[in-house]
């Protein structure tokens, strides 16, 4: 593992602490339960998993240009390709993250899909 990733990882818990949430008072109609440690976590999750979601996308889009555009050529149609299926592979592994997030931050919460029907 790389120093830098070891870093990031040791530094991000802290960087939680040091955002200044505004208090309760100032904001109105929002629901202050959201702004806990693990309010935050999820939110910085869910952020991190659109961020993924649009890169996928975005290399979908590449791989299918470099497919189309290929005009013969076997090889840039293989990378095209595979770029597409890697592309549609993340973009279900991005669907599935989210499902288990939302699932597991309502059981971590507290929240209403805590109990089966």
């Amino acid at each position: 593992m790389e120093v830098s990733a070891v870093i990031a990882a040791t530094l991000i818990p802290y960087a939680a602490f040091a955002l200044d949430l505004p208090g309760c008072g100032s904001l109105r109609g929002v629901n202050c339960s959201n702004f806990t440690l693990t309010g935050l976590i999820i939110y910085v999750i869910n952020i991190m998993l659109a961020l993924a979601g649009v890169i996928s996308v975005l290399f979908l889009i590449i791989g299918g240009f470099w497919y189309i555009t290929s005009a013969g050529n076997e090889e840039t149609a293989e990378k095209g390709k595979g770029t597409v299926i890697n592309a549609i592979i993340g973009i279900v592994i991005v669907i599935l993250s989210y499902v288990i997030v939302t699932a597991l931050s309502g059981v971590v919460t507290g929240g209403p899909n805590t109990t089966a029907p």
